[in-house]
């Protein structure tokens, strides 16, 4: 295919002879460009907005930088370094402090070599200014110093704190690979200094309350159920009055004064009305407008370094084709296989021709910077086979009688009058399974399950059939005893969850679910840094203060969980004396409970009686951060999640994609029941070139794959892509790095873009 004539280098590198994001001079090999184009448009489709040289060491090191290994191998020795906590005093199981300073030591010398590595593909000055780099760099330096002054401290037997434990977190969330929990850390801190003022609120109409409380009730001398004075001291109204916020106490709280009488209720009602309902949902809504406005700014942020990185991508391989810029199509078949090696030539074969038009042999600016988005597209490929029978006994295979029991098979009647025989058989198995009218029904059930079986195998083709995707009908022949064939009942029952995916609105809903999984994960790993943080501070706090014993135990104080001041306490009645922080793993177990809220008073007060009131702070922190904040972060993401699927029609890119999958004919046809396999490799069994969508397809076919993300930040941006131009690049990459919430917090903004 001719690309027009010869272009100088100059032309083919469109003048980019200068420098991207402050980075080194442009490579000038065809190659060493193409590898370069590469790393931009694999960045703009995995979302990394990390600034990197551009010389052609630079970029291999960026390459091996973002390779999968260096990237399991930097999670191995944070997972490895967060874990130390479980063989540490106080440990789960003890480890000799020697062995695990020789593992901290090897972590802290990985995450430095990482460090120097990123040091060496990043811009000095932007390295110099990053804030994450200095974080994991002071924190190796304090973790050291801590190491070192600790295991002097031990040889010396003189009793010490492990507390640079506490910063070790710092590693998960300031490493490139955090960057979703990074950026979440980052919207939490924008939002709070809106919550800050609400909570400031809040907790004035909590000490106001709790001042009328002590004045109304101080002089009544009413006694708690557990025998103590109720509301003598203003400290102590403060904390029961916070507890019942959260209804964990209610109405116990409320008891001694009620039975004295009823109208001192009102006061309690009155107090859960303002603080629970009005005041949480406040929060509730001061979280979800500042987290969203700051997340849409981050997304923001992250769309234009995207769109710049494709621009610089285009910048690099441009040639020029008459009066415009333009990339080759064999440049861009080059590097698609370069960004993308795993799809099949048919796929990629697709994506230029949605790309371009027919008559051309080049793909313009506005096409390419849309390719990230095509990548990120989930297309299925797939191949219609003949079945066997008709390759065989065509004749029989596609007589009257042959043709109306696959129609039957294919008719939507078919699959719901088995799951009606599914719901039956799911009653019955629910009956008695001694009755002998039940167990023969299950042979009924198990023999319908075989026909049915037959019918599908002789309508569909038997690859297709039993493609790995078709768990359900592998069912049936994994049966060779009694409690395997009643496995296969229940898996079959199973497939009545089909019935929830044809209907609209459950769709939906499980769309959602399955959508904001990963960013679940996002906020499992703030849950998990906080969770730590908050452990080693409890262990430190709290360590061997309360000790479980088993019931038998002749130890004095065993029911009193070892200390004798907790003996008749609410926390000892409970058999609360499990719930330590003698290590790791009951710290966590505690800590879930407090998130659960239920008892959380109890559990705090207990705390307090084996240390000192003021403990009960650390519980109530716990509660403000996590439940008050991260509970109503994650709940704010999700409604946003909801309304996007409720209203979310189909991207721009997806349409182009559908579009010309029609175009070509080559649309999966209704009544085809796909294997939802990926064909990967097709080389053997595919079109070439010249056959691709001119009629003469031999059964290639494409399906855009149900609306799934491959990536988190995928997801956030088809939240917020309206709300920014398609034809708005932003402004330059250095000016992207540097733009605050506040400069980009503008309504349909405008930018000088460059060519």
């Amino acid at each position: 295919m001719s690309e027009g004539p010869a272009k100088s280098d100059s032309d083919v590198n469109g003048g980019n002879n200068g420098t991207r994001g402050g980075c080194g001079a442009a490579a000038q090999d065809p190659e060493e460009k193409l590898l370069l184009a590469a790393a931009y448009v694999y960045d703009a489709q995995y979302n990394r907005n990390i600034p990197f040289e551009t010389s052609p060491q630079a970029v291999r090191l960026y390459y091996f930088y973002n390779h999968w290994v260096m990237q399991v191998a930097t999670y191995i020795c944070i997972t490895v370094d967060l874990a130390l906590a479980i063989f540490e005093e106080p440990a789960v199981y003890q480890l000799p402090f020697l062995a695990t300073s020789i593992v901290e030591v090897f972590c802290l010398l990985a995450f430095f070599g990482r460090l120097v590595h990123f040091s060496k593909v990043t811009p000095r000055n932007v390295f110099w200014k990053d804030t994450k780099n200095i974080c994991v760099m002071v924190t190796i330096f304090l973790n050291l110093i801590d190491l070192i002054i600790y295991g002097s401290l031990i040889v010396a037997h003189i009793p010490s704190v492990r507390w640079s434990r506490v910063l070790r977190p710092i590693y998960l969330v300031n490493f490139a690979e955090s960057r979703q929990i990074r950026r979440a850390f980052r919207s939490i801190r924008n939002t709070l200094p809106e919550i800050l003022y609400v909570f400031l609120l809040f907790m004035f109409s909590v000490l106001i309350f709790s001042l009328m409380a002590q004045k109304l009730f101080e002089s009544r001398n009413f006694i708690t159920a557990e025998g103590e004075p109720y509301f003598q001291s203003f400290l102590e109204g403060v904390f029961n009055l916070y507890v019942l916020v959260t209804t964990a106490n209610s109405p116990d709280v409320m008891m001694p004064a009620y039975d004295f009488s009823g109208w001192y209720a009102i006061f309690f009602i009155a107090y859960i009305i303002l603080n629970t309902y009005i005041f949480m949902s406040v929060f509730l809504a001061v979280v979800y407008n500042n987290y969203r406005k700051h997340l849409k700014n981050e997304i923001r942020k992250l769309a234009y370094m995207k769109r710049r990185k494709m621009v610089e991508a285009f910048n690099t391989l441009k040639i020029q084709e008459g009066s415009e810029f333009v990339i080759s199509e064999p440049t861009w078949l080059k590097l698609v296989k370069m960004v993308a090696p795993d799809i099949s030539n048919s796929h990629r074969e697709l994506l230029l021709r949605v790309s371009k038009e027919d008559s051309q042999r080049y793909v313009g600016k506005d096409a390419f910077i849309r390719l990230a988005d095509l990548l990120n597209i989930r297309v299925i490929t797939m191949k219609a086979r003949m079945h066997p029978l008709e390759c065989w006994m065509p004749h029989l295979y596609r007589c009257a009688v042959s043709r109306f029991i696959r129609r039957v098979v294919l008719h939507k009647g078919f699959i719901y009058a088995f799951d009606v025989v599914i719901l039956v058989n799911a009653i019955f198995i629910a009956l008695d399974d001694k009755n002998p009218l039940v167990s023969k029904a299950e042979w009924v059930f198990l023999s319908l399950y075989v026909i049915e079986i037959l019918l599908k195998l002789y309508t569909y083709d038997p690859r297709s059939f039993f493609a790995k995707s078709q768990f359900w009908n592998w069912t049936v022949s994994l049966y060779n005893s009694q409690e395997i064939l009643d496995i296969v009942f229940i898996l079959r029952v199973l497939r009545l969850i089909r019935i929830i995916d044809s209907i609209q609105r459950f769709r939906v809903i499980m769309n959602t679910l399955i959508n904001i999984l990963p960013t679940m994960l996002t906020f499992c790993g703030i849950i998990l840094t906080i969770y730590y943080v908050f452990a080693i501070i409890g262990m430190e706090l709290f360590k061997h203060k309360i000790t479980f014993f088993p019931e038998n135990s002749t130890e004095p104080h065993a029911e009193a969980c070892g200390a004798e001041v907790l003996k008749d306490s609410s926390f000892a009645k409970s058999k609360y004396c499990k719930n330590n922080f003698n290590n790791l793993g009951s710290a966590f177990i505690v800590l879930v409970e407090l998130t659960v809220v239920n008892q959380w008073h109890v559990l705090a007060t207990g705390f307090a009686l084996v240390t000192h009131p003021a403990a009960k702070l650390f519980f109530i922190a716990f509660h403000v951060v996590v439940v008050i904040m991260i509970i109503n972060i994650f709940v704010a993401f999700i409604l946003e999640a909801f309304f996007v699927e409720y209203s979310l029609e189909k991207s721009e890119v997806e349409t182009a994609i559908e579009k010309k999958i029609q175009e070509l004919g080559m649309a999966v046809q209704a009544g085809y029941i796909p294997t939802g396999n990926l064909v990967d490799n097709m080389d053997n069994c595919e079109n070439g070139p010249g056959d691709f969508g001119d009629g003469n397809q031999k059964g290639l076919m494409f399906q855009i794959a149900s609306k799934r993300y491959r990536t988190v930040d995928a997801l956030l941006q088809r939240m917020f892509e309206a709300e920014i131009p398609p034809e708005d690049e932003g402004p330059p990459m250095e000016d992207i790095m540097n733009l605050s919430p506040n400069d980009l917090y503008i309504e349909n903004p405008t930018f000088n873009s460059a060519a």
